[in-house]
């Protein structure tokens, strides 16, 4: 039997309209709207993370008397770095001089074996699981208080923000304590070892206000990052005609 081979441009054009479809698949959709979202909100906040970050493992006074604050870390960041020191940490560099993902990766598996990289793992999930369930709680809850009949559809945006920043302020504060344990294992893992040990420490070391510094900047990361997200994630899915 003679098989009958299509036009090469019927198959071009086979293969345009398979492609166009799976480029009109709501996941898709969903999934580059998460990504784009999420990557902007990143990227905006991050200073508000290198300063929640240096808080946490700022070292206790002897005297006393050395209390920093974040208004007075950021003029002694932005003074000393410059205004582009407040975005290290975009890619990996700081406390260990990192200059690449690749160079990070490589010494850490050299010093540190294997285990090294997932160090404080227990104390992400700690704060990840809890502060997503958390947050997508309060966020859809407080969503469905809100008189969308009544609302006009250009406040929808500022309605979302609305509704996040309440959300992450609450998840915020519930997740604090994991996000220091994390911070403290990862920086200093000849230390701090274990999650268990990492607790007693930090408890001995800076007491129960210990669990929850740099929670300002923190929390204002993580709500404005996360509402400013969900409003482009959702603002972007009713331009393409999806339900978020």
């Amino acid at each position: 039997m003679i098989q009958k081979t299509r036009p090469p441009l019927l198959q071009a054009q086979d293969v345009g309209s398979q492609m166009e479809t799976l480029m009109m698949h709501p996941v898709l959709k969903a999934f580059v709207c998460g990504s784009i979202s999420g990557t902007c909100s990143t990227l905006l906040f991050q200073p508000l993370d290198l300063l929640k970050t240096r808080l946490q493992t700022l070292q206790p006074s002897t005297s006393g008397s050395g209390h920093v604050g974040m208004v007075s870390l950021f003029i002694k960041v932005v003074r000393a770095e410059s205004l582009l020191g407040l975005w290290k940490g975009v890619s990996p560099s700081g406390k260990y001089g990192y200059e690449s993902v690749h160079g990070a990766l490589r010494n850490i598996y050299q010093t540190e074996g294997s285990r090294g990289l997932f160090r404080g793992l227990t104390a992400t999930l700690l704060r990840d699981a809890p502060f997503s369930g958390i947050y997508l709680m309060f966020y859809t809850q407080t969503k469905k208080f809100m008189p969308k009949d009544q609302v006009d559809p250009a406040l929808t945006p500022l309605v979302n923000f609305s509704c996040g920043i309440f959300a992450g302020i609450l998840a915020s504060l519930a997740t604090q304590p994991a996000d220091v344990i994390k911070t403290h294992m990862q920086l200093t893992p000849e230390k701090y070892r274990w999650t268990g040990q990492a607790i007693a420490l930090i408890f001995k070391d800076y007491g129960v206000v210990g669990f929850f510094r740099g929670g300002v900047p923190r929390a204002l990361r993580r709500t404005l990052m996360a509402a400013m997200a969900w409003t482009l994630y959702e603002q972007m899915m009713a331009k393409m005609g999806l339900k978020s």
